[in-house]
């Protein structure tokens, strides 16, 4: 019974990896928005992601600056100034505020149940490029308007059941990895043969980790696959790995950790024998 119960235990713990780390993801890295955004931050130099902001940006601003027979040559030095100022330290400044306004919106959409989509508001980067071209003294610079410009970076069809979700994910975010480790401390002890227990417990966490990883996999494949025909599949991927890196570096964490205490528990028995 006590091999039984053991090796039950060593199965929970095997499926319960990938929940606990996706409950404490969500929970401790989705939720708050300084982690939000520090994930997101990076993305500021991603070639892709810049891309797209720069591409809404000059559609939304293109033909709004009355410069009448200059009005093509004034668009072309905007779309330039626009690709040129995505390289400063300002636009990484301005990107950053508008995903905490991001993620300020996705909160506020799970808590009153308003919107559809997470869109990230381009306006202060706008608002940064009109600045800059202002104090260059680039003609009609004045006149550029602080348009709103979204750009979609989450879509959601139901979101009664993904606030339901996301709440139980938060409830669960501290206590499922500790209700993890207790069962395989739990696995461990009531085994009759305990150095076989830990080299199980240790694989069990392992293949746990593997299957946090191809579930990642797996659901960047099925959320890209959903977007509209419109949307950048390049940025939309980056800023997709972006959020879950944390997931594929907890999976990487526990396969370490698992493959090491079961190696180090068979070395142990193997050296016992060793006369």
């Amino acid at each position: 019974m006590r091999t039984i119960l053991s090796t039950v235990l060593i199965v929970l713990v095997t499926l319960l990896v990938p929940a606990s780390a996706v409950a404490y993801w969500a929970d401790r890295e989705l939720a708050d928005a300084d982690r939000y955004t520090a994930a997101m931050s990076p993305l500021a130099e991603n070639p892709d992601v810049r891309h797209v902001v720069v591409t809404q940006s000059t559609r939304a601003l293109s033909g709004q600056i009355d410069a009448g027979p200059f009005q093509s040559g004034v668009d072309a030095l905007l779309g330039e100034a626009l690709r040129s100022f995505a390289g400063t330290p300002a636009y990484r400044t301005a990107w950053d505020a508008a995903n905490r306004a991001a993620h300020a919106a996705f909160l506020d959409a799970l808590t009153t149940g308003h919107g559809d989509a997470v869109t990230i508001d381009l306006a202060p980067v706008i608002a940064q490029i009109k600045g800059e071209l202002v104090e260059d003294g680039v003609p009609f610079a004045d006149r550029i308007p602080v348009t709103h410009v979204s750009v979609e970076v989450m879509e959601y069809d139901n979101l009664g059941a993904l606030r339901k979700g996301f709440r139980m994910l938060q409830i669960a975010g501290v206590w499922l990895p500790v209700l993890t480790l207790v069962l395989a401390v739990a696995a461990i002890a009531v085994a009759v043969r305990r150095r076989r227990a830990v080299i199980a417990t240790g694989l069990g966490l392992a293949i746990g980790a593997g299957l946090l990883w191809i579930a990642v996999d797996l659901c960047r494949g099925l959320t890209l696959d959903d977007l509209p025909a419109d949307v950048d599949r390049a940025a939309a991927g980056a800023v997709y790995d972006a959020l879950t890196a944390f997931l594929r570096t907890t999976a990487w964490v526990v396969l370490a950790v698992g493959l090491a205490a079961a190696l180090v528990a068979w070395l142990t028995g193997r050296l016992r024998r060793t006369p």
